[in-house]
């Protein structure tokens, strides 16, 4: 680490050395243990909105303004019903031409039919869901209609506490861990009338789409993994499985499994949506987000889940602001140059920046400082290993399936040993680049990036700015993809001719401020027309 002792300066340290981590250890073994349980988050918070910065409040006459729905009539079929976006499931269930539980029973169809072939479920909630299509349909029937989530079936990533159910984080240790309570996501899904139909896999403890029943697969290639850890979510509505589904990222696993599996996956703003009763994997990163099939379902969603809770100090009110019918014209859209111009970036990336000027927003260059960002990354490998502390000094992180080096067994056993000193500098750091976020979004209103370029995915996941990726076109691939290390003992498999797979383009928004990014996601998706092609087989 570069940091030098002289022979007196290690003789010193050394002389009292015991003396000096004696508290450190008294706190877990003892004489005086101090249990810290899940439910206690760090007394320090990470706060996105910078020391001066307020939550604007919303404009008069603006608020939530959905689209209203074509009276589009139903199809026959009920794959073409499987398929359809919330918006247009939420208008049939609306003026009763399809109930919720015949949409129910679809879905739960779909999920036995091509779950061997997928590996995306976990738990297959098919009593509760019956129970909740069929309370869904009596309440519209009396009128009681609760808005464009009403009936409509769901999935939550199997990180979401759900009462009486079992939550096993995809990991082995927990597969038969059943809680008590619902989390606070649940509740309000619960609340605004959707139907939970699946628990849906996850990478074990979030990460990548390994978990303990095998790897959960991308429904447009079944030789590849659907990218993690939100892999149940992006596969189940990519094969229209759901409705909609539930991910969370801390570091990429709602953009990522989005890209694969050519699904709009939001990424809401830190502190948006209260993660009560979801498992931890680090409490300043950590955020809960939608993944659907059409833009605007995400921001349904997100409007139906958003608020805070007591059980998540990190949680705050705010308000979201949304007007389908917003003109995109003048919309400032930032870009750094140099990353169109080279991988990750693709013809599809720069084709959607083109579009972008054609329905009239302005691009705007913008410059980041070419800092070493990965160095913020001691503050998630930290704060796991804290979060886990139990499961790995017990050693039943053993028991993950992966235990490579990029897995987090291993992660977590590195970080007892990661400097407390490095990890308030890159705490600093991260303040220096909210600031520079702060910077930009002073002259642009939204961000287009390549959704897979590192730099973005790990500075914005740290500033807790929102995200909005959509599917803008297809690229072909002549080799799997994976989210694992290379390992040439297990070669990855290879495609002659190449195989044609979607491919998407991100959105950064400001702080809060979802409302605009998807205005010009949703004009973006319109501009295109790609969003309507399906997965073959399914």
């Amino acid at each position: 680490m570069e940091v030098e002792l002289t022979a007196k300066d290690r003789a010193e340290a050394a002389g009292n050395w015991r003396q000096a981590m004696a508290p450190l250890l008294e706190r877990r073994v003892g004489p005086r243990v101090v249990p810290l349980p899940e439910t206690i988050a760090p007394a320090t918070v990470w706060t996105p909105l910078l020391p001066g910065e307020q939550l604007a409040p919303a404009a008069p006459g603006t608020g939530f303004q959905p689209s209203k729905p074509l009276d589009r009539p139903l199809p026959s079929s009920d794959t073409e019903i499987a398929f359809a976006n919330v918006v247009e499931l939420g208008a049939w269930i609306k003026s009763r031409k399809l109930t919720s539980e015949r949409l129910t029973r679809i879905y739960l169809e779909r999920l036995k039919q091509f779950d061997p072939q997928l590996h995306c479920v976990i738990t297959l909630t098919d009593g509760l869901a019956l129970e909740q299509a069929r309370r869904a349909d009596a309440e519209i029937a009396a009128g009681h209609y609760r808005g464009p989530l009403h009936g409509i079936p769901w999935g939550a990533k199997d990180l979401l506490d759900t009462a009486g159910i079992a939550t096993t984080y995809g990991a082995e240790p927990f597969r038969n861990r059943v809680p008590a309570e619902d989390a606070a996501v649940v509740k309000r899904l619960r609340e605004a009338g959707a139907v939970l139909v699946a628990k849906l896999s996850l990478g074990a403890l979030a990460l990548n789409d390994v978990w303990f029943g095998g790897q959960t697969m991308n429904p447009w290639n079944l030789q590849e993994g659907a990218s993690g850890s939100s892999a149940g979510p992006g596969s189940a509505v990519a094969a229209g499985l759901v409705g909609f589904a539930i991910g969370s990222e801390t570091g990429g696993s709602i953009v990522s499994p989005s890209m694969r599996c050519g699904v709009c996956g939001l990424r809401p703003t830190f502190g948006r949506v209260a993660r009560t009763g979801a498992m931890t994997l680090c409490w300043s990163l950590d955020k809960l987000g939608p993944m659907a099939r059409g833009v605007e379902d995400t921001l349904l969603v997100l409007n139906a889940i958003s608020g805070p809770d007591a059980g998540d100090v990190s949680s705050v009110p705010s308000t979201l602001e949304f007007n389908a019918g917003r003109a995109v014209r003048g919309l400032r859209v930032g870009y750094v140059p140099k990353w169109l111009q080279e991988a990750p970036a693709t013809e599809v990336d720069r084709a959607a920046f083109a579009m972008l000027e054609k329905l009239g927003m302005q691009p705007v260059p913008v410059t980041l400082p070419d800092w070493p960002y990965d160095s913020l990354q001691v503050i998630l490998f930290a704060e796991g290993s804290a979060a886990f502390e139990e499961l790995v000094l017990s050693h039943r992180v053993d028991e993950l399936k992966m235990q490579v080096p990029d897995a987090w067994p291993n992660s977590f056993r590195q970080a007892r040993f990661l400097s407390a000193v490095d990890f308030v500098q890159a705490d600093r750091m991260r303040r220096r680049v909210a600031l520079e976020m702060a910077r930009i979004f002073h002259d642009v209103d939204v961000l287009l990036v390549p959704s897979l370029r590192d730099e973005m995915l790990t500075i914005t996941n740290f500033t807790g700015h929102p995200s909005l990726t959509v599917r803008a076109g297809f690229v072909e691939i002549a080799e799997a993809r994976s989210d694992w290390a290379p390992d040439p003992a297990h070669p990855l498999p290879r495609f002659a001719p190449p195989l044609r797979v979607p491919h998407g383009v991100t959105f950064i928004g400001r702080l809060f401020d979802e409302g605009t990014m998807v205005s010009a996601g949703l004009a973006l998706e319109g501009a295109l027309h790609v969003a309507d092609a399906r997965p073959k087989g399914f």
